[in-house]
């Protein structure tokens, strides 16, 4: 795997210091899974926002809605229950 080198503060370096330690991981690791997991929150921030501006057109959440309707009507399709 080919790395880099970033600067962090102090604290951030003592902070990762302590939770590779509790972790039994190494700083990297635990770095790369606190950016993952902050990567993922940002992604379903935007996809909250993006969902709440797309009920705030009355008109384009309705037509939204029946779509769903419609494919709810597909779930079982055939299938016992």
């Amino acid at each position: 795997m080919s790395t880099t080198t970033i600067r962090v503060s102090h604290q951030t370096h003592a902070v990762l210091r302590e939770m590779a330690g509790q972790s039994g991981m190494s700083i990297l690791q635990v770095l790369e899974k606190a950016v993952a997991a902050y990567s993922r929150q940002q992604q379903l921030e935007a996809l909250n926002a993006a969902y709440a501006a797309l009920r705030e057109d009355a008109t384009t959440w309705e037509q939204l809605e029946e779509e769903r309707s419609a494919w709810d009507a597909t779930l079982l399709d055939g299938l016992e229950e």
